[in-house]
């Protein structure tokens, strides 16, 4: 079977074509509905990673980066908010604990939506969100400065750090409770649709059986650090999604470079030495990046004045362009870009 023909990409284009695409104008200004959740849910895609024995599908990465290309090209806020689903259900499959049992099952079958509020352990060693034991179960203090899909997810996966520097995830409900508090919605330059707020954590209590994961935060950041320089399919998907603004002529030659980016990127993500090889990773990463700045831009241009009006897609993909350079980003990839784009790392524009 083609990557194409699998059952999780024809239901990810067709998503894409009748829901996602049409309306991506109208959701990035007025917001991620609940009944877009309610058809990715409906899909399937929720559980594309998840283990089969709990009603996921257990696909193979290049479907899985396919899926991800699609739903990013189609309306980024909707694949920004489903997206961070998928990282709680890989921590659940990978151990033995009583959350496992109770949430891996209904995230897997899309019963459940899960969100993420983890990205600040990675200002280590500062520490946002602090874990302390409290009345048999675990306390958390602190404030989460980004948290994406409030109001639409169901549950989320929260991270904090114990005074022994141990990372703690565990699950909660995502609303409003004693302990838990959600700021007003953030206003962004992109993916404001995707209902990202800070949250303020006052002697949040939660149970021992809602733990999910320990973890040493050194072994957790080598973890992080190593996934991190992998290239976003993301970045990919809305790079289609530009190059489809173009004639053949201008496209053609930035279609080569794609190619040429996302066939070495995934090559090298996919190496079984894959951690040997974390410096080309990267490298592909900054590459791709620059790739889907040269399609936005293009689009930008070949739109002319229309481009800056707010219902044009050209202007929305080339801030959602913006919005992943920073996304998902560590200081190591950081200052790789920065070094790529003073001349001092690899060559960006043609460097393919």
């Amino acid at each position: 079977m083609t990557i194409a023909a699998h059952p999780l990409v024809v239901r990810a284009r067709r998503l894409a074509d009748e829901l996602l695409a049409p309306n991506a104008e109208r959701v990035d200004q007025e917001g991620v509905p609940a009944s877009h959740i309610e058809a990715v849910k409906r899909s399937g895609l929720l559980g594309v990673g998840a283990p089969v024995a709990y009603g996921g599908s257990a696909a193979p990465a290049p479907v899985v980066r396919e899926t991800a290309e699609i739903l990013a090209g189609a309306c980024c806020s909707t694949w920004f908010v489903q997206t961070q689903h998928h990282t709680p259900v890989r921590i659940l499959a990978m151990g033995e604990t009583p959350v496992r049992e109770r949430l891996l099952g209904p995230l897997a079958r899309g019963e459940l939506m899960s969100g993420v509020a983890y990205a600040h352990l990675r200002s280590h060693p500062r520490t946002p969100v602090r874990v302390t034991p409290d009345r048999g179960g675990l306390r958390f203090d602190g404030t989460v400065p980004w948290y994406t899909g409030w109001g639409l997810n169901d549950v989320l996966l929260l991270a904090g750090f114990t005074d022994s520097d141990e990372a703690v995830f565990a699950f909660t409900e995502a609303r409003d409770q004693p302990g838990l508090r959600a700021s007003r919605p953030v206003r962004l330059a992109a993916l404001t649709a995707a209902r990202t707020v800070s949250l303020e954590l006052d002697g949040l209590w939660l149970p021992e059986e809602a733990v999910a994961l320990r973890m040493p935060y050194e072994r957790w950041a080598a973890t992080d650090r190593d996934r991190t320089v992998n290239a976003s399919p993301a970045v990919f998907g809305i790079t289609e999604a530009a190059l489809a603004l173009l004639d053949e002529e201008t496209a053609a030659p930035l279609r080569a470079r794609l190619d040429e980016v996302r066939r070495r990127a995934y090559a090298l993500a996919d190496d079984p030495a894959a951690a040997g090889h974390a410096t080309e990773r990267l490298e592909m990463r900054t590459l791709s990046f620059d790739v889907m700045r040269t399609a936005t831009t293009a689009a930008l241009v070949a739109g002319g004045g229309r481009a800056m009006t707010l219902d044009s897609k050209a202007q929305r993909l080339a801030r959602e362009g913006l919005f992943l350079l920073v996304q998902g980003q560590t200081a190591q990839s950081r200052r790789a870009h920065l070094d790529a784009l003073t001349g001092q790392g690899p060559q960006l524009a043609h460097g393919t």
